[in-house]
């Protein structure tokens, strides 16, 4: 699975099981969040990480103000193919920053009010495992944020690129793992990211994307290697 939490691979395991077995079929609702947590016996946040999971799959797509719908699965998903031994973390930052800014500056520019709350809920989850010390938390969160903008993208190109890529895209969530110092950091950039989606200024949102890519490289002292403006 796509989400470095063994706990959120769980749930979203628990959520295949019934689409699989027919009892939630193409297009019905999946029950409110609040009474699935409580039927799976898992946090809301772990929940809503694994739905993000399932909508990047092409398996769930979130409707704004009326809840979560089951999609018709059209074959055998695509495999996901992992990053190759050779390549480095400079390689997958590279292969971010050629992507995100310009998903992130799309998002701006299409977003509404309940997409935009779907973020704002991530962001939380976010700020709490920064408060908390949960690392293992924040990484998991931080890879439903980024999910999140490429599925809000509905561009179903990239919905393909991330599934196939999915193992690569997410190397860097393992920099909250082994550096806690930079969890503050970390969220930051991601309230600037999202302030500038909030704004519409998809300019800005492309840069607080691109900015966050290069400061990961620089966390990890990668001289990352971009095109000059």
């Amino acid at each position: 699975m796509f989400s470095s939490s063994k706990l959120v691979d769980s749930v979203v395991r628990k959520l295949l099981e019934p689409i699989d077995q027919g009892l939630w079929p193409a297009g019905q609702m999946l029950p409110g969040q609040r009474e699935l947590a409580e039927q799976m016996e898992v946090s809301r946040p772990s929940l809503r990480e694994a739905i993000t999971v399932l909508e990047t799959l092409g398996v769930l797509r979130s409707l704004p103000g009326k809840g979560v719908m089951v999609l018709e699965r059209r074959g055998a998903a695509l495999p996901e193919v992992k990053a190759p031994p050779s390549a480095t973390m400079a390689d997958v930052l590279q292969l971010r920053y050629a992507l995100e800014p310009f998903m992130a500056g799309l998002v701006a520019q299409t977003l509404d009010g309940a997409e935009l709350s779907q973020l704002r809920l991530l962001l939380l989850d976010m700020r709490e495992a920064v408060e908390d010390g949960d690392m293992q938390a924040l990484a998991g969160t931080y890879t439903s944020f980024h999910r999140k903008l490429v599925a809000l993208t509905s561009n179903p190109i990239f919905l393909s690129v991330s599934k196939q890529i999915g193992s690569a895209l997410e190397q860097s969530d393992q920099l909250m793992l082994r550096h806690p110092e930079y969890a503050e950091e970390i969220l930051q950039e991601h309230e600037a990211i999202l302030r500038a989606i909030r704004r519409q200024d998809s300019e800005q949102a492309s840069q607080a994307m691109r900015q966050h890519i290069l400061n990961e490289g620089t966390r990890l002292n990668i001289n990352l290697r971009v095109p000059q403006a």
